[in-house]
């Protein structure tokens, strides 16, 4: 069946159920909306717009849900908007002063940094508690110039979901796990030769002889790629 003109509605289409004079009003409604959110945005603080932990993107989805339908919507009013503004500021304001006096509720409310790695070997633990996938992790570390883990003294995935890596000095470089990409394809049970090799579970390292077989020390696993001891190239 072929559409012809009588039966598509562009006004339907590019107006919904709002006539032409509608327009000038949305332009209206998004400039005065656009100024409350600076406003809104200024009272929070340079806190409320770096990088963002859960409670401060909670708080910047609340602002952008209350701002957003006045802008189009016609049965929406901006008055309600301001109460909505006014509200979740003052939430904020009331939990964030809460979160200056009491080190429990501030890790209650946005989570505390979690390590990872230390002394070049995985936290398990706490790393299983963490929804990263192993390879989003490592893509996070080579993009801070990270090419194993024996370059890094210990890596903290901070309340913000940033990662900080510590590094340890080029004279301190251990053997680690490397993680360039496909490192870990060619895992191995047996050793071809002597040198050093990392667990690819947990990136325990140590030096075996040739042909012998182990399990890690640590995590209990058995698959080993060859370790690096390449120093960080910043």
């Amino acid at each position: 069946m072929l559409l012809t003109s009588d039966s598509i509605d562009l006004k339907q289409i590019l107006l919904g159920s709002e006539e032409w004079n509608f327009l000038l009003e949305t332009v209206l409604r998004t400039a005065i909306m656009f100024f409350i959110i600076i406003f809104g945005l200024r009272l929070l603080g340079k806190r409320g717009v770096k990088q963002l932990s859960v409670f401060e993107l909670v708080v910047i989805i609340g602002l952008g849900s209350a701002a957003g339908d006045p802008m189009f919507y016609k049965d929406v009013g901006i008055m309600p908007a301001l109460v909505v503004f006014t509200m979740i500021i003052s939430l904020y304001s009331v939990i964030t002063y809460i979160i200056g006096k009491s080190k429990k509720f501030e890790k209650l409310v946005e989570g505390k940094p979690i390590c990872l790695i230390d002394q070049g070997v995985f936290c398990i633990k706490n790393f299983k508690k963490e929804s990263l996938g192993e390879d989003e992790f490592f893509a996070e570390l080579r993009l801070k110039g990270v090419s194993h883990l024996g370059q890094i003294e210990k890596a903290i995935e901070e309340i913000s979901g940033e990662i900080s890596v510590f590094y340890f000095e080029d004279k301190d470089i251990k053997y680690g796990l490397p993680i360039m990409p496909d490192s870990l394809d060619q895992a191995i049970r047996i050793f071809p030769r002597k040198t050093h090799y990392s667990c690819t579970f947990c990136g325990h390292t140590e030096e075996f002889d040739i042909s012998e077989k182990s399990q890690c020390k640590v995590c209990g696993k058995d698959e080993w790629v060859k370790s690096s001891n390449k120093k960080r190239i910043s």
